[in-house]
């Protein structure tokens, strides 16, 4: 695979958040500031400018693409775009310690390079400096926000809880239960995006509505793409080891799926994730269990949903190239 170039909409968006964005930061404790200035790819570990780039924009682009949906120029969506991707980082350096995970685009997750209790102070002040940016709009646009963080802290804790439950057997997740836990997880900070830049704008309910069902379905379809991307992707495109997932033994919906095809492979795959099997052991038979073939077709159908919004397609066109 190789590795790809953002489309103009994440560029042009990131360029018109990425002063706010600034702004918002400089106001956060010097050294806190930094932690979210390394977090956010500016800068490495004791501030000199980083040489490594940042993330994707994905949900602040939402938001300003939110707003231009409307009817609103899309700088009307940079507050939700600043607050959206405030709390996505947040989530990153929480969800980070929590997974143990110790790489994140190809250099140490926050919490491994300046430590845990200074991680989770980093990850605090993001979220209340997301807050603080929206105080001024209104108590609609805080509700919305407050909302999505409910869901997120909801999927995460069913994220979690996945991780104690057995491959096999009644009390096993099923892949409706994945489907609950991602779009809590994902899909409701990219439908809270979306949709915020337009509340920000005016735009009717109706219209809020629909563009909080397309950033889920975006959100679904990142996810599930990034669940493929776990286990077959290339470490120069994801920044992390191959078969990474399942040498974690994450409950990604390529395997959730596998394991529920009605073939003796499937109670095999199980057998093999409870024990020593191999991650590429693991990775072919949920391969020949249909589960990399189903995960995409879902991706895709998601993705067909999101679509009816016009504004959405670029990000779309996007995300199809980076697996499916």
């Amino acid at each position: 695979m190789t590795t790809l170039v953002a489309p103009e909409v994440l560029t042009r968006c990131r360029e018109l958040v990425r002063p706010a964005l600034g702004e918002a930061v400089g106001r956060l404790h010097p050294w806190v500031a930094e932690m979210a200035a390394y977090s956010f790819g500016w800068c490495e570990v004791g501030g000199a400018p980083a040489v490594a780039s940042g993330g994707k924009g994905v949900r602040q682009a939402l938001a300003v693409l939110g707003a231009e949906a409307a009817g609103a120029p899309g700088r009307a969506g940079v507050p939700a775009a600043v607050a959206v991707e405030l709390v996505h980082v947040f989530s990153l350096l929480h969800d980070d310690i929590m997974d143990g995970d110790a790489a994140r685009r190809g250099r140490p997750t926050v919490w491994k390079a300046y430590g845990t209790g200074p991680a989770v102070l980093a990850g605090d002040a993001l979220f209340a400096l997301a807050v603080e940016t929206l105080a001024d709009s209104g108590p609609g646009a805080v509700r919305l926000l407050s909302a999505a963080l409910g869901d997120l802290v909801r999927g995460q804790a069913d994220d979690l809880l996945f991780a104690t439950r057995p491959w096999a057997g009644p009390e096993r997740v099923r892949p409706d239960e994945y489907r609950t836990m991602a779009e809590h997880k994902t899909g409701a900070l990219l439908g809270c995006a979306a949709s915020l830049g337009a509340l920000l704008c005016g735009a009717p309910p109706a219209t809020v509505a629909a563009l909080d069902r397309a950033g889920r379905h975006l959100g679904l379809a990142f996810q599930i793409v990034d669940d493929v991307l776990g286990i077959w992707g290339d470490p120069l495109v994801t920044g992390k080891p191959v078969h990474g997932d399942l040498r974690e033994r994450k409950k990604t919906l390529p395997v959730l799926a596998a394991l529920d095809a009605p073939t003796p492979e499937a109670a095999r795959l199980a057998r093999l994730l409870e024990s020593d099997g191999t991650p590429q052991e693991i990775a072919a038979l949920v391969e020949r269990c249909g589960g990399r073939t189903a995960a995409l077709a879902e991706a895709r159908r998601h993705i067909a949903a999101a679509g009816t919004v016009h504004e959405l397609r670029p990000l779309l066109d996007y995300l199809v190239r980076r697996e499916l």
